[in-house]
């Protein structure tokens, strides 16, 4: 079965849920990896700058969130997935059980960001995640997208 039609429903087919809220976790760790190893070659030419001057280097935060922002909206609208997300073998899919598009992965990265930025909205999302029968955050509820096993 695939979910091409509609989101399956997690108490007949929770194959497609089984693990997820783990495989989101080690999915995020390896999408803070890549986006560091990322930032940091961005973020050379302000470390030698830095060097002489102290303030260049308080932009490596910056670059680093804008720098992850980008490789989860363009990863995400792409294929439905962060490389993270790809290697657990995970995908975002909407209410209509289709990929994200560019807009819909534009929104879920700006949400996810948000989350970061609010501790107690990110630990409702993640609370959320962990004892909703479809693990969604609070983004995922308000766009009506969901992370699934990937199919077949």
């Amino acid at each position: 079965m695939t979910y091409a039609d509609s989101i399956p429903d997690p108490h007949s087919r929770p194959d497609f849920y089984d693990s997820v809220p783990s495989k989101r976790l080690i999915a995020w760790i390896v999408d803070i990896g890549l986006t560091g190893v990322l930032a940091s070659v961005i973020s050379i030419p302000f470390v030698l700058f830095g060097i002489v001057l102290i303030v260049p280097l308080l932009f490596i935060p910056l670059i680093w969130a804008c720098t992850g922002f980008v490789y989860r909206w363009m990863t995400i609208s792409s294929g439905s997935a962060t490389w993270g997300m790809r290697l657990m073998s995970i995908e975002l899919r909407d209410r209509d059980g289709k990929r994200l598009d560019g807009s819909t992965a534009f929104l879920h990265t700006a949400g996810t960001y948000v989350s970061f930025a609010v501790c107690p909205v990110q630990l409702v999302s993640i609370a959320s995640m962990a004892l909703t029968d479809r693990g969604q955050g609070l983004t995922d509820m308000v766009l009506g997208t969901t992370m699934l096993n990937k199919a077949g």
